[in-house]
């Protein structure tokens, strides 16, 4: 299975280069479906979810081809309406499979999707969209399937800002007849990347980055050539390392306005950060302030930055407090970290951290986020980190161990 082996103490400094986004990346693949022609997609990131993904769309029969981070999609040989179950288990993004099969074929067939146990995420949203727009739903001993003779568009309200159900609803009514509304629809930017890829192609959408999206249905959606958007994940990963090791790293491929919510924070703790065109430059950090953090749907601070985050403020100079509002499992990280010396106390859905030095220690990744808190860790504690399960992290992070030893971490892989 593999495991990181880390060594804390080294200051970073040089030049750092964020990867496509996840987040983005596979929904894109997934929506090339939907298209008469081969799409070619830039800067896909080589992650074991895009691996899995592009299994279960070769098994559907589409054909697609990698040269480094190219991906080119044809969809005209697909076959098949319905993912292999087992593939879709390992993938929480497998759903999408739904929406574009729907709106392609007017059927489509899955397992409930797997991914992370960072919490409950049901995919009712996506499933009440689908009616919505006139589709049939059977649910059988975890099997989902969705039919239609033909989609009409109407107006969804969603009780929550889902980043997946709107997608899903999305990628669903860009053939379906007439105009779809989703009302409190989630403003995230990959879903801004999915809608300007699909306007390339030839879909008809208004109003992506509000939480009010419109949707015209059209009949035919050409290929297209889309490059995909920075993963603001990894690069708010990649600024907190440094500002941990009180360094000098320049962040490249990053999208400011994209982590607007982390620099915020990392300012109030008195991180140096500089942004320019091409990306943030974090250096010289002096005392750290200690600050208090809540996760909320974008523009707010990002859940999936929370982990990492909560590291760094362990190393600030009082006691911070650590608010997750999205996902209620989204403190699995913590006990490693206690392992590691962290005092950190958790009630609810809050978690009191008071700053102290971290000690290295043998911990497992529990999820993605999680793992990548752990490597963050290991970089400023004191002596050797052995991190387990780190498929969790090469699920998310392209080369991560590459990436940070090219700017002086100790850290190394061992299969």
């Amino acid at each position: 299975m593999g495991k990181f082996i880390v060594e804390g103490g080294n200051s970073l400094e040089g030049e750092i280069t964020v990867s496509g986004a996840k987040n983005a990346a596979l929904p894109i693949i997934t929506a090339s479906l939907l298209a008469d022609s081969p799409s070619t997609l830039l800067d896909i990131p080589a992650l074991r979810d895009v691996i899995n993904l592009c299994k279960i769309l070769r098994d559907m029969g589409a054909k697609i081809n990698r040269d480094g981070s190219t991906v080119e999609v044809d969809p005209r040989s697909l076959h098949k309406s319905e993912a292999d179950s087992e593939l879709a288990r390992q993938l929480r993004a497998s759903y999408y499979i739904l929406g574009v099969m729907l709106s392609k074929n007017g059927k489509a067939k899955t397992s409930l999707p797997g991914g992370c146990n960072i919490g409950n995420r049901p995919i009712d949203l996506h499933l009440k969209g689908f009616k919505a727009l006139g589709a049939e739903i059977e649910l059988n001993h975890g099997i989902i399937e969705v039919k239609a003779d033909k989609l009409q568009g109407d107006k969804i309200y969603l009780d929550y800002p889902s980043v997946g159900a709107t997608i899903n609803i999305m990628l669903a009514a860009t053939k379906a007849e007439g105009k779809t509304v989703i009302e409190n629809a989630a403003r995230e930017p990959e879903i801004v990347d999915l809608a300007n890829y699909l306007t390339v192609m030839g879909a008809k959408i208004k109003g992506v980055g509000t939480d009010v999206i419109k949707i015209e249905g059209v009949d035919k959606l050409q290929g297209a050539e889309h490059r995909i958007i920075p993963d603001r994940i990894e690069a708010g990963t990649y600024m907190i390392a440094a500002a941990l090791s009180k360094g000098d790293v320049f962040v490249n491929n990053v999208l400011t306005e994209h982590v607007k919510p982390l620099i915020a924070k990392l300012h109030e703790m008195n991180v140096n950060i500089e942004e320019e065109i091409e990306g943030v430059r974090v250096s010289k950090t002096g005392e750290l302030e200690a600050v208090d953090v809540k996760t909320l749907p974008y523009p707010g601070f990002p859940t999936d930055m929370q982990s990492q985050m909560m590291v760094l403020l362990t190393q600030a100079n009082d006691s911070s407090l650590v608010i997750e509002t999205v996902f209620e499992n989204r403190f699995m990280h913590v006990d490693e970290l206690k392992r590691m010396g962290a005092d950190i106390k958790i009630d609810g859905h809050s978690a009191l951290v008071k700053p102290g030095k971290l000690t290295g220690a043998e911990v497992a990744a529990a999820d993605l986020r999680a793992g990548a808190a752990l490597i963050l860790a290991g970089l400023v504690a004191e002596g050797e980190t052995e991190i387990r399960d780190i498929f969790h992290v090469e699920r998310g992070y392209e080369n991560i161990a590459n990436k940070l030893s090219g700017i002086g971490a100790d850290i190394k892989k061992i299969d």
